[in-house]
């Protein structure tokens, strides 16, 4: 039984806790549970979103769309950064405290009270599962018109992946990740995020790669779900500004249609492109090309090359493809003082590669590194272990990442860029300092 929990605090550290008595469930029984909820959700246009990289930002400019339109939206997305709130966003606002502590007060009620069948396997639901089942609760007590769902790890065996009816899956960008759970060669990736397609469901996903295009589109075939790639020949006159980029993109009916992003992050041109035509095949009157155009301009995403002061970045790259994207964009930065960089990881990630592609770039005066206030941190002793192999910068080492802003940001000079990239756990600590008066 859960104990009586009154507050927002203690259902938010009840669901931290979860990790520590239960693990990952069978999804029999992740939909069994979704069942005794009554199926919440199931009467809202469900979009479904896996991929490596991506996926929030799309989750991001659907929304904003939905929202431009007068279309109710709820979108649910993983990690959070700074609350647990931020997964639960409905009608481009995240959720309150009070919606929180009820929806989890709603799930927690459902557990004392389990079917035989989930009692006999003394069933609780993992960390992911919980805030899902949340999602859904709090989706249909708003009544939503569309569920905007990114997956949490991988796609098949995902605990998103019960819900059956969907009007729509997306497959963002795929690339090397939890590889221990999705395989070790992209097309053993793809198909495992493939695993979210439902027959005669359209799917959307970017061409990028041979091997795993062929593999979305077999398993597409397999399943019987129409495909809907998007080619770099559907994305043409780029125009990066300074806060903004400008982008032609082909629509079916319209021919080249311009819009703009504002960011300056040169990957979200692919993301943007994949939610057009994901908004375009929905075939609603109310997503005009005016109300794409502004919905696609003024979505934003936290922790994607925000610029969250003056001249500093926030950027969560943290594999190998998201790593080579920010750097690109770095690239489009001119700068007439030093490049600065922040970075630290969680030591489950493939951070050799990493480590080794932002030291070879030639883009950084000075690179930083500080310790995550995680247990799965990368030690520091090993982050600068590793940075120093290399020279053609200077390499600086922190204790506590307050220190590291203070000399990194507050001390740079007036036409310095400084780059904070890594975990979203760093982005999500780094945002909480930010809002955090000085000298606390």
């Amino acid at each position: 039984m859960i104990e009586q929990i009154h507050t927002y605090r203690e259902a938010e550290e009840y669901i931290s806790a979860i990790p520590k008595f239960s693990g990952k469930n069978s999804m029999e029984y992740t939909k069994l549970f979704l069942q005794h909820l009554g199926n919440p959700g199931q009467n809202s246009k469900i979009i479904h979103i896996a991929g490596t990289n991506g996926k929030g930002s799309v989750c991001a400019y659907l929304c904003s769309v939905f929202r431009e339109a007068g279309i109710s939206a709820g979108m649910f997305i993983s990690p959070h950064l700074v609350t647990m709130r931020e997964r639960f966003v409905i009608e481009g606002q995240m959720i309150s405290e009070e919606e929180f502590l009820e929806a989890f007060q709603i799930v927690a009620d459902h557990i004392n009270e389990l079917p035989t069948e989930l009692k006999q396997v003394s069933y609780h639901p993992s960390f992911f599962e919980f805030l899902f089942f949340m999602a859904m609760v709090l989706f249909e007590r708003r009544d939503v018109e569309y569920i905007v769902l990114e997956t949490g790890l991988g796609g098949r065996l995902d605990a998103t992946n019960v819900a059956e009816k969907k009007v729509m899956c997306i497959l963002t960008s795929i690339g090397y990740d939890h590889m221990e759970y999705l395989g070790d060669t992209l097309p053993q990736i793809a198909g495992e995020k493939a695993g979210i397609l439902r027959p005669e469901t359209p799917v959307v996903y970017p061409v990028k790669q041979k091997e795993v295009e062929c593999k979305i589109e077999e398993c597409a075939k397999t399943v019987g779900a129409e495909t809907f790639p998007v080619g770099k020949d559907a994305i043409k006159e780029i125009r990066i500004q300074h806060k903004t980029i400008d982008f032609s993109f082909h629509l079916h009916y319209y021919g080249y249609i311009r819009f703009t992003v504002s960011t300056s992050a040169v990957y979200q041109i692919e993301n943007a492109a994949v939610a057009i035509r994901a908004l375009e095949l929905l075939s609603d009157r109310r997503l005009t090309v005016p109300v794409m155009q502004s919905g696609i301009r003024k979505a934003f995403w936290e922790g994607r090359m925000e610029e969250v002061m003056p001249s500093v970045y926030l950027d969560g790259a943290h594999n190998i493809d998201g790593i080579q994207a920010f750097l690109e964009t770095v690239k489009t930065h001119s700068c007439k003082g030093k490049r600065k960089l922040l970075y630290s990881v969680v030591k489950d990630k493939q951070y050799q590669k990493v480590i080794d592609t932002l030291a070879a770039s030639g883009l950084f005066d000075v690179i930083g590194v500080v310790a995550l206030m995680d247990a799965r941190a990368l030690p520091l002793a090993a982050l600068e272990e590793y940075f120093r192999q290399y020279a053609g910068f200077e390499c600086r080492t922190y204790e506590a990442l307050d220190t590291a802003l203070e000399e990194l940001i507050f001390s740079r000079g007036d036409e310095d860029k400084v780059y904070i990239v890594g975990s979203l756990y760093l982005v999500g600590e780094v945002k909480a300092l930010l809002r955090r008066p000085r000298h606390d």
